[in-house]
């Protein structure tokens, strides 16, 4: 056996595409691979050089990717272990269009294009990932003006993803797993009985569990019920054969034109997508009729339909398998994140406006129902604990407190209500029905400023949980006035954000000795890694702050408020960008685990990671400190002891 071409497999076999190809495949390919070192500063391809032979793994080292912009260089990526670059002459015969140059010592794995390119064209995988890797760019975190585009810029609009689109539709399609096999000398009768009596709208015909062909209810109806066949006739006489096969994965959208195509309403599963492999599963256009349940638009007019707080329940469900879908298919999570927004926004107007009719009267005053923590932010994926506070219109001396009682009363239903449909009550007690979040306009320009004149350590935590909030209900006009009374506060206050940047900081980089990941040390989550605590929090307080400082409002989301940071300070875009990216992966991760061990995801077991997610983390995790590094020096501060 090639021990070297056995180890490239084996560092090969956890990034994609490589992880998509057989194990037999994986070693032939490892086999051609030439190892190379780069000296650091080394050119390894220059802008306008011929495509070489080759495209290029990153095994150990740091490869920067850098191209001219308005006559100077800039970097557009950097590369690490696992990456993937020079993919150009994979798919078109022209010079690069970028540099490559060892930003420090490295090996690269040099990947030969003419063996390796059959592999891409025989699995649809590692073509789409291939494709999708040059097409887009879009592995590159750090650079916003090449997002989505070709390198060259031709014709990006054609590979930019569009926001618009249809998510629903790329979707996992709904698959049947457990399916009914008959072998081809069942007789019609047998086969009817058994669809009866399972309830079935077709079978398979398989050998070995290899499919040779289908039966359908319709076939019964056509040809039975025509008397061109005897009920002892065996299947093999009436089915439908070849059966159209895909593997697992396949894409609502894709059943459905595959489906049209053939003029078919069943697509068999198995385990290549070839009919010569087991059957894995079955799909039915009843499934996808059904499954349509779950489209996006659907929910939203269920939610705004519903009649009671069961019914939300119920949809509540359904926008966790939406989600599951949308984490499963790899769609990007700034789309996933805005239409769960939007779904989990109308799902609280909704118990508002059914609370305020079970009250009988209406509001006393105008008002505004505030959302406040992952939910002002837009990043509320997961069922968490709710957070949210009432604002109302200032009233006479006389009426406040009978206008305070109604909105307590209101706020105490509104929020039984969130429980019931999965979202628990906030243990520190910020919800709406506590007195202390239930306050005119004046009180709490008032409350502001009593945190921020004097900012201590609790007033400086309750203050960065109401920075980041969106109006789910009510008057705009009220969180407007109360914006702008904050920002006024904040401007040019230094005390304030020398304690708030301390406080920043209290949760230093979730790294030890040798980049080993911090875990929890005693407790019933002992040995497990807090991703809220040690990594979203921190990159979230980083970005509250800096925006903040910057007093730009109506941005609460982190992703957007890093983006927009990156244009107000053009020295740090790179860092920003890449914070930018950071946020993002670090709350799909949560989301993910969250998702498949059906809690908040926010313990995660370390050895449940692959070892892609973990290089991810890392990567999270450097930019964290280097963020971090920078508000000490900006700030003036100390992270706590």
């Amino acid at each position: 056996m090639n021990t070297i071409a056995s180890r490239i497999a084996d560092f090969l076999k956890d990034f994609p595409p490589f992880k998509f190809l057989e194990k037999e495949q994986l070693l032939s390919i490892s086999g051609q691979v030439k190892v190379l070192y780069l000296e650091k500063g080394k050119m390894f391809f220059s802008e306008g050089e011929k495509g070489h032979q080759h495209f290029y793994v990153v095994n150990k080292g740091a490869i920067s990717l850098e191209r001219k912009h308005n006559g100077e260089l800039e970097t557009i990526d950097k590369c690490d272990e696992g990456d993937i670059f020079g993919l150009r002459p994979l798919f078109a015969k022209e010079n690069y269009l970028i540099n490559a140059i060892a930003e420090e010592e490295s090996i690269v794995y040099a990947i030969p294009i003419e063996k390796f390119k059959p592999l891409s064209e025989e699995n649809k995988e590692v073509g789409n990932f291939l494709i999708q890797s040059f097409a887009s760019n879009t592995r590159n975190p750090y650079s916003e003006a090449h997002k989505g585009k070709l390198v060259s810029d031709h014709g990006a609009e054609e590979h930019k993803y569009q926001s618009n689109s249809n998510l629903f539709e790329l979707q996992p399609a709904p698959i049947t797993r457990k399916v009914v096999l008959v072998s081809p000398d069942t007789t019609i009768r047998q086969a009817a009985q058994l669809m009866s009596e399972k309830r079935l709208g077709s079978v398979l015909v398989a050998e070995k569990g290899i499919p040779k062909g289908i039966i359908t209810d319709e076939d019964f109806r056509e040809m039975i019920a025509s008397g061109e066949f005897e009920s002892e006739t065996t299947v093999a006489k009436i089915m439908a054969s070849p059966v159209v096969c895909y593997p697992r994965g396949l894409s609502i959208a894709q059943a459905q034109l595959s489906m049209m195509k053939h003029h078919i309403n069943h697509i068999c599963i198995t385990e290549d997508g070839t009919p010569n492999t087991k059957v894995t599963g079955i799909l039915s256009e009843h499934d996808i009729m059904v499954s349509e349940a779950h489209n996006p638009s659907i929910l939203m007019k269920a939610i705004q339909r519903s009649k009671s707080t069961n019914e939300l329940k119920k949809i509540r469900h359904k926008i966790t398998l939406l989600l599951r879908g949308f984490i499963s298919s790899n769609i990007p999570l700034t789309h996933i994140s805005k239409i769960i927004f939007e779904l989990n926004d109308a799902t609280i107007k909704r118990i508002i406006e059914r609370c305020i009719k079970k009250l009988g009267t209406p509001p006393p005053c105008d008002f505004a129902w505030v959302s406040l923590g992952s939910q002002g932010r837009k990043e509320q994926l997961l069922q968490t604990d709710q957070d949210n506070a009432i604002i109302f219109e200032d009233v006479s001396a006389e009426k406040l407190e009978e206008a305070r009682a109604y909105f307590l009363e209101l706020a105490k239903k509104v929020n039984k209500r969130l429980r019931i449909i999965g979202y628990e009550y906030c243990p520190a007690e910020m919800m709406a029905k506590n007195p202390k979040y239930c306050l005119s306009l004046t009180e709490w320009k008032k409350q502001f400023s009593d945190w921020i004149v004097n900012p201590g350590n609790d007033e400086i935590l309750l203050c960065s949980i109401f920075f980041d909030f969106d109006i789910s209900y009510g008057n705009i006009k009220l969180t407007n006035a109360l914006a702008d009374h904050i920002f006024e506060l904040t401007r040019d206050n230094r005390k304030f954000f020398a304690v708030m940047g301390a406080t920043t900081l209290r949760n230093p980089s979730p790294l030890g000795f040798f980049r080993q990941f911090l875990v929890e040390q005693d407790g019933e989550n002992k040995d497990y890694f807090d991703i809220k605590k040690r990594g979203i929090t921190p990159i979230t307080d980083a970005a509250r702050l800096l925006i903040l400082n910057h007093q730009v409002k109506n941005i609460s989301n982190t992703a957007e408020r890093f983006e927009k940071l990156a244009q107000l300070e053009p020295n740090n875009k790179e860092l920003f960008l890449a914070c930018a990216y950071a946020s993002k992966v670090l709350i799909k991760l949560r989301t993910k685990h969250g998702l498949k061990n059906r809690n908040s995801g926010r313990f995660i077991d370390l050895s449940s990671l692959s070892k892609e997610e973990r290089i991810k983390l890392k990567r999270c995790f450097k930019n964290i400190r280097q963020l971090q590094e920078l508000i000490k020096f900006k700030f003036e501060v100390s992270p706590y002891v």
